[in-house]
């Protein structure tokens, strides 16, 4: 059903780790937000979230009318609901509950009203099949964590979604500033999370195999190709890596080698002795900071690393023939 009714008020259900920071990355950009759990202690962890992330947000930029006032929370799914826009939904990853509240929920919504999941592993084929009147509305909205600084945003349609869902979703995602991006296809993990799973493959099994400790591995990547995908793709940087002669000069001189690595890539098996090799090997790394001091650093760096690729994106392009008199 095509509708250009804005999105003003929308509902969180469930608050955990990314229910409540898309919560506050909602408030800050003026919405209204009803949250909803039944987890003991959830309004009370969800308003320590907001008040947390606040600063955070503040120094992204905070719309005019942004405020945690703006948030009320309530047990009951009815009442959560009523009156909402967008349904953005961050339950278990189990296929039974999410089917029985997409039920619920397509009984209780209008037929505008957009269900998206946040769901990092099951498909909206699957999801959707819940929903008996009005499928064509849910969609999957899938963050990277933690939702409220990271960008990206996933969207996916199941084989019943419309595309008038994949439009709206995606409007109101770069409404927020955020970088959607379309999956075409269904496929278990979405891209983002492939991608790193991918890399995790080989990280576990060099360091499993001695070949190298988590700390420098983490080294490797986070001081070596990791400051430049904060940058540019991993194609672009190989357009780049071609020189002039681009991505089809890079593709004539690494296409050989490249493929001969992956024939000897690793293929772990995370068993329990693997395991621990692994954990040793981060907590070798880790020393004593604590949990909460990794996690603010590793947000102080995205902010600035956001903060700039924002600044530059703003700035004008200076005329080519400027830059070559230089």
């Amino acid at each position: 059903m095509s509708t250009t009714k804005p999105i003003r008020r929308v509902t969180i259900i469930g608050t955990g780790v990314i229910g409540a920071s898309w919560a506050a990355l909602f408030l800050a950009k003026g919405l209204d937000v009803v949250a909803t759990d039944i987890a003991p202690n959830a309004e009370r962890e969800l308003n320590r979230f907001v008040e947390n992330a606040w600063p955070a947000l503040r120094r992204l930029g905070l719309s005019p009318d942004a405020s945690q006032a703006n948030l009320t929370f309530t047990a009951d799914l009815p009442a959560a609901v009523r009156g909402a826009d967008l349904v953005q939904e961050n339950g278990p990853e189990r296929i039974d509950f999410k089917r029985k509240l997409y039920g619920q929920l397509d009984e209780l919504l209008p037929a505008e009203v957009i269900i998206a999941s946040s769901s990092s592993g099951l498909t909206m084929s699957e999801i959707q099949t819940g929903c008996a009147s009005h499928p064509e509305r849910c969609v999957i909205g899938h963050p990277f964590n933690p939702p409220h600084l990271m960008p990206l945003v996933e969207i996916v349609g199941g084989a019943k979604t419309s595309e008038e869902t994949i439009r709206r979703a995606t409007a109101f995602y770069l409404a927020l500033g955020k970088r959607p991006i379309r999956l075409n296809k269904e496929v278990p993990g979405h891209v983002a999370n492939r991608l790193q799973a991918a890399l995790s493959r080989e990280v576990y099994h060099l360091v499993s195999e001695g070949i190298v400790s988590a700390a420098d591995a983490d080294t490797a990547l986070s001081w070596g190709p990791g400051l430049r995908w904060g940058i540019m793709g991993s194609l672009l940087l190989n357009h780049l890596g071609g020189g002039q002669g681009g991505i089809e000069h890079f593709f004539q001189q690494f296409a050989g080698p490249m493929t001969a690595w992956w024939k000897v890539l690793g293929q772990p098996v995370l068993t329990p002795e693997v395991q621990k090799k692994l954990i040793d090997s981060v907590y070798s790394e880790v020393h004593s900071r604590s949990i909460d001091e990794l996690a603010a650093e590793r947000d102080e760096l995205l902010l600035g690393l956001i903060e700039l690729r924002a600044n530059l994106e703003q700035a004008p392009v200076a005329p080519r023939k400027a830059i070559q008199a230089g």
